[in-house]
């Protein structure tokens, strides 16, 4: 018996110091599951990765563009202010306009008393301070609007009246009462005019 104890021993010792086959199943198995868990881990992690680059460059992109969209709105407000920095001071100027062109309506030039050199000389200066004011705002970018016999647009016109009329057409401007004027295309005062009746 006591060979067989050994015997039993002896493989007692043996399988206790060398796993058996299923044991190292086992552990191939916990190793290929624990790789496989750590591979799907690996992945998550690198689609979060990617995921978050991509957020990042979107950003990016974003505040490129809102960046963008406030300089050109900066370069926008910029043009407009240039441009209608003087819209207060011709409205100012306007009423002086019309003084000066209804002192020349009243002591025309030409049916004045020749004879009379200083009202003469008075005419023509105020003649000559008229048309430096109007050559310094057209050099500003500001026209008249003063025509007739062109059609009614109400936005540049202000009907006054309206009046059957021979000669011109139908909703045309007849005569101008009080001339309208445009700074770089915005209206500051819209002329107000007679306009030809339909019949």
């Amino acid at each position: 018996m006591n060979n067989n104890e050994n015997e039993e021993n002896v493989s007692n010792n043996i399988s206790l110091n060398n796993p058996t086959i299923d044991q190292e199943n086992s552990i191939e198995q916990e190793n290929t599951s624990m790789e496989s868990v750590l591979n799907i881990r690996i992945s998550e992690l690198e689609e979060q990765l990617i995921q978050y680059q991509d957020n990042i460059r979107d950003l990016k992109l974003r505040n490129q563009a809102e960046i963008e969209n406030i300089r050109r709105r900066t370069e926008i407000d910029i043009e407009k202010s240039h441009k209608f920095a003087l819209e207060r001071f011709a409205i100012e100027l306007l009423p002086v306009i019309d003084s000066l062109e209804r002192a020349l309506e009243v002591t025309n030039l030409e049916t004045t008393n020749k004879e009379n050199d200083l009202l003469k000389s008075m005419i023509q200066g105020v003649d000559l301070t008229l048309k430096a004011l109007l050559d310094v705002m057209y050099k500003f970018g500001i026209k008249v609007i003063d025509k007739t016999n062109i059609p009614f647009d109400p936005s540049i016109h202000q009907a006054m009246s309206v009046v059957e009329s021979d000669d011109i057409a139908p909703s045309h401007i007849i005569t101008v009462m009080q001339k309208g004027y445009m700074l770089n295309g915005r209206l500051l005062r819209p002329a107000m005019v007679t306009v030809a009746k339909i019949k």
